[in-house]
C-alpha cells in the first residue's frame, strides 16, 4: 500500500494536469478562430458597406455630364471635395450603414468606432467618431480595419474622386472573442472543479482508509499487549496453586488468589473500556442528570489518583476559585472525565511531576483547567488528541498503556453535557486542559 499510494496519486495528478492543459489549449484554439471569424465578418461588412458607399457617391447628382479628363480652376469649382463620400454623407447615414452592416454579421451588439480619413495615412480626418481618436491609438487591444474608397473602374468618377479610406476600430478584441465563448469557458471551468473535486475526495478517502489501517493495526497491537500481560500473570498464578506447597500455606493460597482477581479485573476495565467506545459510536449511552458540586467531584478525583502520584514523586496542587461550581452532571461520566485526564498527565510525566488544577467562573460557565509540566506535545499530536484509538508516538509503542480512546472518551462526554473543551501544549514543558461546563440555571 505504501508504495503503489504515491503512484496513484501520481498518476491521478498527471492525468488531471493533462486535461487541464488540454482544455485550456482548446479554449485558446477557439479564441483564435472566433478572432479569425470575426475578421473575416468585418471585412466582409467593410466591403459591402464601402462599395455601397462608392456606388452611391459615382451616381450622385452631376456626374452625367462630366468628361473624362476636364481640368477646372480650383478656385472656380473643388470636384474632388464635391464627390468626397465624407461630403456625401452624413455622419448618422454612414454609422446606420455600419450598424445595419454588423447587424446582418450576427454582431448586433458589437461596439466599433468609425473614421474617413482624406488618404491611407492618418492625418486628415475628414470624418470621425467621437471615440475614434482614443481607440484608434490603442493597437495592443484594440483592432482596426481599412477599406478604400475607390470607384470602380471605367466609372465617371474614377481618377476623378479623392482618395479616401474608411476606418473602423473595434475595441478590446480579445475580451469580446472570449465573451462569445462564455458558455464554453464555463463548461470547461465547471468541469475541472469537478475533477479537482473529485481527485480531492479520492485522495482524501485513501489517506482517511490508510490513517484507519493504521489505526487498526496499532490497536490491535495495543490490545493484544494489554491482555497478553494479565493473562501470562494469571496462568503463573495457577500454575503456583497448583505446587503442593503453596497447596499448604494458606497466606500463599490467598495471595495467588488475590493476583488472579485481581487481573481479571484489570482484563475486565479493558473489556468495559472498549465496550463503552462502542456505545460511543452508536450514540447509546444516556446520562443521569442531577445537581453536582463539580469541586467534589475535583476532590474525589484528586484522592483515588494521590497513591499513583507518590509512586511517581509527583505532587497535585488545587486551586478552585470558582464561587459557583453546581451544575447538572451525570456523577459516573463526570467523574470518569476527571480522572482521565489527571491520569494522563501522570502517564505522559516526567521527573519532578507537578499537576495543578484550577477552577473559575466565566459567564454562566465554570471552567476547569487542569495543567502540567510533563512530556508534552506536538503540534501534530496537539492536532490528533482527541480522535478514537490515537496516541502519541513516544519512542516506545507499549511504554504507557490504554488503547487510545480516553481523549476521545472526554471529548464526547464534554459535549454530551454542552461544554467544550481544548488542549494547549510545549513540547518537552507540558501540557494545560481547558474545559468549559454550564452551570445550573
Amino acid at each position: 500500500m505504501k508504495k503503489i499510494f504515491p503512484v496513484i496519486i501520481g498518476l491521478i495528478t498527471l492525468s488531471l494536469m493533462g486535461i487541464i492543459y488540454i482544455q485550456v489549449s482548446w479554449i485558446q484554439n477557439m479564441a483564435v478562430i472566433k478572432k479569425e471569424q470575426l475578421n473575416d465578418k468585418i471585412t466582409m461588412l467593410m466591403d459591402e458597406v464601402g462599395q455601397e458607399l462608392v456606388n452611391q457617391r459615382t451616381s450622385a447628382p452631376g456626374t452625367n455630364t462630366i468628361v473624362p479628363g476636364l481640368r477646372l480652376p480650383t478656385e472656380i469649382y473643388d470636384l474632388r471635395k464635391q464627390y468626397s463620400v465624407a461630403n456625401r454623407f452624413t455622419e448618422f447615414e454612414i454609422k446606420e450603414k455600419l450598424q445595419n452592416g454588423f447587424k446582418n454579421k450576427g454582431l448586433k451588439d458589437t461596439h466599433f468606432e468609425y473614421a474617413i480619413t482624406a488618404n491611407s495615412m492618418f492625418g486628415r480626418y475628414e470624418m470621425k467618431s467621437e471615440g475614434f481618436i482614443k481607440l484608434i491609438e490603442d493597437t495592443l487591444h484594440n483592432q482596426r480595419y481599412a477599406y478604400a474608397l475607390v470607384p470602380s473602374s471605367g466609372s465617371l468618377l474614377e481618377g476623378l474622386a479623392p482618395e479616401e479610406v474608411l476606418w473602423i476600430v473595434v475595441p478590446d478584441v480579445q475580451s469580446f472573442v472570449f465573451k462569445s465563448l462564455g458558455w464554453m469557458i464555463i463548461g470547461a471551468v465547471l468541469f475541472t472543479f469537478i475533477l479537482i473535486a473529485a481527485f480531492y475526495l479520492t485522495l482524501s478517502t485513501m489517506l482517511k482508509q490508510k490513517k484507519l489501517s493504521e489505526i487498526k493495526s496499532d490497536f490491535i497491537n495495543n490490545m493484544t499487549h494489554e491482555f497478553k500481560t494479565p493473562l501470562a500473570t494469571i496462568s503463573l498464578a495457577v500454575d503456583a496453586l497448583k505446587n503442593e506447597k503453596v497447596k499448604q500455606d494458606a497466606g500463599k493460597m490467598e495471595y495467588f488468589s488475590g493476583i488472579i482477581k485481581e487481573e481479571n479485573k484489570r482484563m475486565n476495565k479493558q473489556v468495559e473500556t472498549i465496550l463503552q467506545a462502542a456505545q460511543l459510536d452508536k450514540q447509546e449511552i444516556q446520562l443521569n442528570l442531577r445537581p453536582l458540586h463539580i469541586h467534589e467531584i475535583i476532590h474525589r478525583s484528586m484522592d483515588n489518583l494521590r497513591l499513583q502520584l507518590q509512586d511517581k514523586g509527583g505532587t497535585m496542587n488545587a486551586q478552585l476559585g470558582a464561587e459557583n461550581d453546581l451544575m447538572q452532571a451525570d456523577e459516573v461520566h463526570m467523574t470518569n472525565l476527571i480522572s482521565n485526564l489527571l491520569d494522563n498527565a501522570v502517564k505522559y510525566s516526567k521527573e519532578n511531576l507537578a499537576i495543578k488544577i484550577s477552577t473559575k467562573n466565566v459567564g454562566n460557565n465554570i471552567r476547569i483547567i487542569i495543567e502540567d509540566n510533563g512530556i508534552g506535545m506536538s503540534k501534530e499530536t496537539l492536532k490528533r488528541i482527541f480522535e478514537k484509538f490515537y496516541r502519541a508516538h513516544t519512542g516506545n509503542l507499549h511504554n504507557v498503556k490504554g488503547f487510545g480512546l480516553g481523549l476521545s472518551y472526554v471529548k464526547t462526554m464534554t459535549e454530551a453535557h454542552d461544554g467544550s473543551i481544548k488542549a494547549e501544549s510545549t513540547y518537552g514543558k507540558g501540557s494545560s486542559f481547558i474545559i468549559d461546563l454550564p452551570l445550573s440555571k
